[in-house]
């Protein structure tokens, strides 16, 4: 089983790279699963420019057709995202528009982090990942900058290594639920 760890911001200066390296330095001492970190910002999306709607699975476009083949391989994914002004980052909600079927019938996580830990961005996220028929499981990590950082480097308390490992279990036992759909 093929996990992905997508860091959702592009911005410069972002803790999310530093936060899913924390994801996947966890994650790794599973046996259940692989885990690799995919990155949005590698993937250089422009705004969304296809001319076909994502559900269609007709990419005119090399930068999509390249994310697609990025995508489709993983049966699950952990969703790492800041929370910009109340909301998810629209880098990450464009990279999520220009697919379909490669997120659907699939389990997601979410790692979310701000200065009440990322709260309202994992609810905007939720209702996006429903649409795409991407079951994001209950538990959900929350990192607060004022408690979980020093700087830019994540320090999470106890309980968040907790939250982490709840999370992870039930992605992992959501994926192998789902895995007979996806077939």
């Amino acid at each position: 089983m093929k996990i992905a760890i997508i860091i959702g911001s592009t911005r410069p200066g972002r803790k999310g790279e530093a936060v899913a390296k924390w994801v996947l330095e966890h994650a790794s001492k599973r046996t259940d699963a692989t885990f690799e970190i995919v990155d949005i910002a590698e993937a250089n999306l422009p705004l969304l420019d296809e001319p076909m709607p994502a559900i269609v699975g007709k990419y005119a476009h090399e930068h999509t057709k390249a994310w697609s083949r990025k995508i489709a391989p993983y049966d699950s994914f952990v969703f790492v995202i800041p929370e910009y002004n109340h909301g998810l980052p629209a880098a990450l909600k464009n990279a999520i528009d220009y697919l379909y079927a490669e997120w659907v019938n699939k389990a997601a996580g979410i790692v979310s982090y701000g200065a009440i830990g990322g709260a309202r961005a994992a609810e905007q996220l939720r209702l996006v990942l429903a649409q795409l028929q991407l079951a994001d499981v209950q538990g959900q990590v929350m990192l607060s900058l004022n408690t979980d950082f020093d700087g830019n480097t994540p320090k999470p308390a106890a309980h968040q290594e907790k939250a982490l490992d709840t999370m992870l279990n039930q992605v992992v036992a959501w994926a192998k639920a789902l895995g007979t759909l996806c077939q």
